[in-house]
């Protein structure tokens, strides 16, 4: 009777409220080191400009991880809108995911603080690809368990492609940053792609799925 009581699915409540809970605390921790610099600085007589100037990279990944977590979670909540229950492996599904958000003000206070290097950009830029790793396993564990949610097939395989499309535009950026290092971090620049990526991969997996009418000869052939 214990063993049949823990594999059943829970409800989304308390799992919603855990996962926000989770993201406000790694978005407030990405302000702490800047806090830190703002006491230094006043222990220094720095004044405001010289702080602004001499702490312009981490003003700018604090904005840039705050940005992204934003969005991570806007689209979890996307994702998370329709389930109506959580199993054992979807909850793990979004521990992991949970791990990645909390880890990132960890990278982010490396760009802000240290001399930036290659290995600093696979740690960064790796952890945004781990989290959206960790999405994408959600959206295929839903596929293949569509009795947890009321999403219709269509929002489910939009999600999928939609991952698939910023993994690979991630995994692009991560090439640039290492190449290009210590100034590749523009490459993540390469997200405002996501759009015309996620319609061209949505456009070649639509070529092969079995539903479709066989393929005719283009009319300019």
């Amino acid at each position: 009777m214990a063993e049949h009581s823990d594999a059943r699915p829970f409800r989304t409540e308390r799992f919603k409220a855990f996962v926000d809970a989770v993201v406000a605390i790694a978005m407030t921790l990405l302000i702490l080191p800047l806090m830190e610099s703002v006491s230094d600085a006043a222990s220094g007589n720095i004044g405001t400009a010289d702080f602004l100037a001499e702490h312009a990279g981490q003003l700018l990944s604090f904005g840039l991880s705050f940005l992204l977590i934003a969005t991570f979670w806007m689209g979890h909540h996307r994702q998370y809108r329709d389930v109506e229950w959580i199993t054992g492996p979807l909850l793990w599904i979004n521990v992991a995911w949970m791990a990645t958000i909390v880890w990132l003000p960890v990278p982010t206070a490396m760009i802000g603080q240290m001399d930036s290097d290659s290995l600093q950009a696979v740690v960064y830029i790796g952890t945004l690809i781990m989290t959206q790793v960790t999405t994408l396993a959600g959206w295929l564990y839903l596929g293949r368990h569509p009795e947890l949610t009321t999403a219709l097939p269509q929002t489910i395989r939009a999600g999928v492609i939609g991952d698939l499309a910023a993994i690979v535009l991630f995994a692009a950026a991560l090439a640039i940053a290492v190449a290009a290092s210590p100034n590749g971090y523009w490459g993540l620049l390469l997200l405002l792609l996501s759009d015309p990526m996620s319609r061209l991969l949505n456009r070649l997996f639509r070529q092969r799925t079995p539903d479709d009418p066989p393929a005719t000869a283009p009319s300019g052939a």
